[in-house]
C-alpha cells in the first residue's frame, strides 16, 4: 500500500488558496460542486476557476470555460469538435499560466485533462486526479501520462486502486460519491404533483445520457421502447445539467413519439425519479452507478457511430483486476455496475441490439413481480456496499484532504495575497 498524506485539520497553509478545476460532464460537475464547496468551507477566500458545469458555477467556480460547450463524446464526434474544443483548451491553458493556481483538481474528462495535466506539469503545479477515466479499458498508453504527471489518483472504484498501484502510480480508494447521498426524502404523492405525473401509474425512468450526442442517439428508441410498452405507464426524462431543457425538448416533439396517452415528462434531478420510479433504461455511464446506489431496477443500453463501436470493440481490453466474460455477441460488459460485481447482473443492449423491442423485453420482468426483479435489487444492493468506502470519512472530504495536504504553507507578512476571485 502506497502512504497517504492525510489532513487533520493542524495543517497550516495560505489563507487564500488558489485552485484550478476541470469537469467536462455532468457526474464531474456534481463532483466538482461538492468537493468546491468543502475546500471553501475550510477556506472561506479560497479562488477558484475552470473549466466547470453550472453547478460548479454555483459552488463559485469562476468558469473560464462552460462545460456544456465543449461536452462532446466518441472519436468521431471529438475529431469533428475538434477545433473548437482546441481553442478552448487553449483559454484553459492560458488561464493557468496568467493566474498559476496552487494545485489543480482534475475530474474525469480525459481528452482535455491529460493534456492540462501536461502543462500544470510544466508549470510544477500539484495535480489530483478525481474519477480516472477508464485507461484501464482502453488507451493503456496513457497510464505512462498518470505516472509522468499526476501526484495523486484519486479513484472511486476499488479494482481501480489495484490497477494504479500495480503500476507504480499514488492511487487512492476514496468510494463513490453517490453512495454518501441520503436517499430523496420527498413522497411519491408530493414528486407527482410537482412534476405533473399520475400517482396511481407506474413509472418508469429514461436516462439517455449528459452528452448532446448520447441523447440524440439514445433517446428515439427509449421513447420507441416507451410506446411499446404502452399507456399502462408514464415516463420519466431527466435533464442533465449539461444540456438544454429546451433542446431535449425540441428532440423530443421532432421525434413525434412519447404520444398522447404516455408523454414524456421532463425533469432536473435523475435521483428523485429513480427513487420513485418502478424501473428505468439508462444510457451506459455514471446513471448507472446512481440507479444501482439507489436500488432502481434497470437495462443498460448505449448507442454510438458505427465507426466508433467498430474501434471501440477493437480497442477495448480489461486487466486481470477486472474479470469480464463475453456475451453472445463477443462484446466485454460495459455497464460499470457489471464491472464492479464481476458478472452480469443487468442486461446490456448495445448498438443493433438496443432496439425497442428489445428494451421493452428487457423491463417487463423487472416491471412485475417477477424473481429477475427480486434477484437484481438484491445484486444492486451487493454493488452499492462494494462501492461505500473503507474508511468513516467520504469521498469528497478525502480529495479535499488531499488537497489540502499539497496546498502551500503560510506566506510570511509581505508574501503574495491571493484575492478571492479571478
Amino acid at each position: 500500500m502506497l502512504s497517504r498524506k492525510i489532513y487533520t485539520g493542524s495543517i497550516v497553509t495560505s489563507p487564500n488558496p488558489r485552485i484550478f478545476l476541470s469537469a467536462g460532464e455532468a457526474s464531474g460537475d456534481h463532483y466538482g460542486a461538492q468537493l468546491l464547496t468543502e475546500l471553501r468551507r475550510r477556506h472561506p477566500q479560497l479562488a477558484s476557476f475552470g473549466l466547470g458545469g453550472k453547478e460548479m458555477e454555483a459552488a463559485g467556480l469562476s468558469r473560464i470555460v462552460r462545460a456544456e460547450d465543449v461536452a462532446h463524446m466518441g472519436i468521431t464526434e471529438v475529431i469533428r469538435h475538434m477545433p473548437y474544443i482546441y481553442g478552448e483548451y487553449r483559454r484553459l491553458v492560458a488561464s493557468i499560466k496568467k493566474h498559476r493556481p496552487d494545485v489543480a483538481i482534475l475530474i474525469d474528462f480525459p481528452d482535455v485533462n491529460f493534456r492540462l495535466a501536461r502543462e500544470l506539469k510544466k508549470l510544477s503545479i500539484p495535480v489530483i486526479y478525481f474519477v480516472s477515466p477508464q485507461l484501464w479499458a482502453w488507451k493503456r498508453r496513457r497510464l505512462r501520462w498518470v505516472q509522468q504527471r499526476v501526484s495523486r489518483m484519486m479513484v472511486i472504484f476499488p479494482f481501480e486502486e489495484k490497477f494504479y498501484q500495480a503500476r507504480g502510480v499514488d492511487a487512492t480508494f476514496v468510494g463513490h460519491p453517490l453512495t454518501e447521498l441520503p436517499l430523496p426524502t420527498i413522497s411519491r404523492e408530493d414528486y407527482a404533483q410537482q412534476q405533473n405525473l399520475n400517482p396511481e401509474k407506474p413509472w418508469i425512468t429514461l436516462l439517455p445520457g449528459s452528452r448532446s450526442k448520447e441523447v440524440r442517439l439514445n433517446l428515439p428508441t427509449m421513447l420507441d421502447a416507451a410506446a411499446a410498452l404502452g399507456n399502462g405507464y408514464e415516463y420519466i426524462v431527466p435533464v442533465a445539467s449539461t444540456l438544454k431543457r429546451e433542446w431535449v425538448e425540441q428532440l423530443i416533439s421532432a421525434s413525434k413519439r412519447g404520444g398522447a396517452g404516455s408523454p414524456a415528462h421532463l425533469v432536473p434531478d435523475a435521483r428523485n425519479a429513480l427513487h420513485h420510479a418502478r424501473a428505468s433504461v439508462v444510457a451506459s455511464g455514471t446513471a448507472t452507478v446512481q440507479a444501482a446506489v439507489i436500488g432502481n431496477p434497470f437495462v443498460v443500453v448505449y448507442k454510438v457511430s458505427p465507426l466508433t463501436f467498430r474501434l471501440a470493440k477493437h480497442l477495448v481490453h480489461y486487466p486481470p483486476e477486472i474479470p469480464a466474460p463475453l456475451d453472445a455477441d463477443g462484446n466485454l460488459p460495459i455497464a460499470m455496475v457489471n464491472l464492479i460485481a464481476g458478472r452480469r447482473i443487468v442486461p446490456e443492449l448495445l448498438q443493433d441490439r438496443f432496439t425497442a423491442e428489445n428494451v421493452a423485453s428487457a423491463l417487463r420482468p423487472l416491471l412485475a413481480d417477477a424473481p429477475e426483479r427480486s434477484q437484481m435489487i438484491a445484486d444492486l444492493a451487493e454493488v452499492g456496499q462494494i462501492l461505500r468506502p473503507a474508511s468513516k470519512s467520504s469521498s469528497i472530504l478525502e480529495v479535499a484532504d488531499a488537497v489540502e495536504a499539497l496546498l502551500p504553507r503560510n506566506t510570511p507578512a509581505g508574501g503574495r495575497n491571493v484575492p478571492a476571485s479571478v
